[in-house]
């Protein structure tokens, strides 16, 4: 009897133990990174920089962003820029290369504008911590965020608490070169890979600028 009360008592304190760090970990990225009040002023961002495709293939490229899902990309090429891909607030698009123009998605899932671990209580996830792993060469906290059966990866820089890497289910992203943007700091450097090869990218931010005011129609397909 005793021994079943201990393993009952361990597995409870362990799950407790586990999901205190976990938020913790999580708390302490929002606090070094601007802090949860900076974040939900955020209304606007646009990133602008460029995009590497396979070896030789770059383009400069404009990302806008605006609360609560809007997007627009924007590469240039040749001298002209061109839509690539969005969410206006009712339809999502992108581009047919077959076709060489946009095409609305009617099955388009527009991403929230803040990371789900951004108020991920309230947002429905759980989170666990799964201790310590190496991203290159850095030390890293690993933590999961489960919703239903949607399940994403974190890891924490275990001496900086910015993140360095995202899993989702479709896509792996590697984050560096942080920077300040006004209170808040941010990745310069993102690094997009999948397992199907088609649509990874590094992308390279020489400027970022937030809150800014955008014209009423800039995400209009």
């Amino acid at each position: 009897m005793k021994k079943i009360i201990y393993l009952v008592l361990f597995t409870v304190t362990s799950s407790l133990y586990y999901g205190q760090t976990a938020k913790e970990i999580i708390d302490k990225n929002i606090e070094l990174s601007g802090g949860l009040t900076n974040w939900k002023l955020l209304n606007s961002v646009l990133l602008q920089g460029k995009v590497v495709l396979g070896i030789k293939d770059e383009y400069p490229i404009k990302i806008y962003q605006q609360r609560p899902n809007l997007t627009k990309t924007i590469i240039v090429i040749e001298g002209k820029e061109t839509a690539i891909e969005g969410f206006d607030g009712n339809k999502g698009y992108a581009m047919n290369y077959a076709a060489n123009k946009l095409q609305v998605y009617p099955e388009y899932v527009p991403e929230s504008f803040d990371n789900d671990f951004i108020d991920w209580e309230n947002k429905g996830f759980d989170a666990k911590y799964l201790g310590k792993e190496k991203v290159g060469e850095i030390y890293c906290h690993k933590v999961e965020l489960t919703k239903n059966v949607n399940k994403n990866m974190y890891y924490f820089d275990t001496k900086t608490y910015m993140l360095l890497k995202e899993i989702k289910k479709d896509e792996t992203l590697v984050y560096s070169d942080y920077k300040k943007v006004g209170t808040l700091t941010m990745p310069f450097r993102i690094e997009s890979s999948s397992t199907k090869k088609d649509g990874d990218y590094v992308m390279l931010l020489n400027r970022v600028d937030i809150n800014k005011v955008f014209p009423a129609n800039i995400f209009k397909f």
